[in-house]
């Protein structure tokens, strides 16, 4: 897609959404948008529903029905976002290794030890392998992205897709925290051996010493470990269990007030990860791994309008596990504008 000035000056934000190819039909391109939103088909460690590779097309498919007037930043759209065909290479490598995976899956999940037999540690060695390559190749991209100055969100996929980009940010910004709203608290280290597993998404971030903060929301289908891992972070890891929200709304706390004090663990630099099963299920049900409970998407909202009005600066974000389904879709799509529009909001 190209863009011309005559295009921009032409586009009717309150007209049809345009079926153009482009994030909400909008007439930006690469060189002329100011947010860059990668799109990553890629599921490869998904140890139970299939089809979060299809996410991004999802939300592509879905973004031109929203409108585009947003309460908090009405003029959203015109700071520019544009999203790159989705890699059709990265799709190809997920399908490659998938078999390899799913033969992994099942030997950890029937007790084999996967270091004594030599066939299953190559599928778990290619398995890995792709893994760095996808993140390499988004690790990449990001940079060059954030060289021109312009802003990255990331679409998955997966909820491992964002690694990538979060090293990139790592390398410009000496300090930051991350904002993951989840069922899951993804700290397992190399869950069912891999390395850049969707569980393990949050301890690999962590060996970034540049992120100083992980506040958790949303959290309640967890391990052992990953509960003691929390304990020993000695503050570095908070974490707002959905079952202690909700007793905190039961006893007549506001969300405003709860939103508040989760925004307030947070540094002055934010990045959010996003995974639509923090979410209550009805309005992700073909994520990847669903959980009852959950957040409506305008508590989230809430939190996220927080984070910008306490004068915090959101640097980056992602959607992970957006399922293949055209709610999944609709709901995506609306969470990424958010986004969007928020970050176009922060202070340089």
């Amino acid at each position: 897609m190209t863009t011309s000035t005559a295009n921009l000056h032409n586009f009717d934000p309150s007209g049809v959404g345009l079926d153009n190819g482009n994030l909400y039909g909008l007439p930006y391109d690469y060189d002329t948008a100011g947010i860059i939103v990668f799109g990553l088909p890629w599921e490869v460690t998904v140890s139970y529903h299939q089809g979060t590779a299809q996410g991004p097309r999802r939300v592509l498919e879905a973004s031109p029905q929203l409108d585009l007037y947003d309460r908090d930043n009405p003029d959203g759209w015109r700071q520019g976002i544009y999203m790159p065909p989705i890699p059709q290479h990265l799709y190809d490598l997920n399908v490659q290794v998938r078999e390899a995976a799913n033969r992994v899956i099942q030997a950890t999940e029937e007790g084999i030890a996967i270091a004594t037999q030599p066939l299953l540690q190559t599928d778990l060695d290619n398995v890995n392998h792709a893994c760095e390559q996808m993140t390499g190749w988004l690790y990449a991209q990001s940079a060059n992205a954030l060289e021109q100055g312009k802003r990255v969100g990331v679409i998955g996929g997966d909820h491992s897709v964002p690694l990538g980009y979060l090293q990139a940010l790592a390398d410009r910004h000496a300090d930051f925290g991350v904002l993951h709203i989840d069922a899951h608290a993804d700290l397992r280290k190399a869950y069912q051996g891999f390395r850049y597993s969707h569980a393990s998404i949050m301890f690999n971030l962590l060996e970034l010493p540049q992120v100083s903060r992980l506040v958790q929301v949303g959290i309640r289908d967890l391990c052992h470990d990953e509960v003691a891992l929390i304990q020993r972070s000695e503050g570095r890891i908070v974490t707002y269990y959905d079952a202690v929200v909700k007793e905190n709304t039961y006893q007549g706390m506001p969300w405003m007030q709860q939103c508040e004090a989760i925004v307030a663990d947070l540094p002055e630099k934010v990045y959010v990860s996003f995974d639509t099963d923090g979410l209550d299920p009805k309005l992700c049900p073909n994520t990847g791994t669903p959980v009852p409970g959950g957040l409506e998407l305008e508590e989230v909202f809430c939190l996220l309008r927080q984070v910008i009005r306490s004068g915090r600066q959101i640097i980056g974000f992602d959607l992970s596990e957006v399922g293949d389904g055209e709610w999944d879709g609709n709901v995506g799509a609306r969470a990424v504008y958010k986004l969007c529009c928020l970050m176009g909001l922060a202070k340089d």
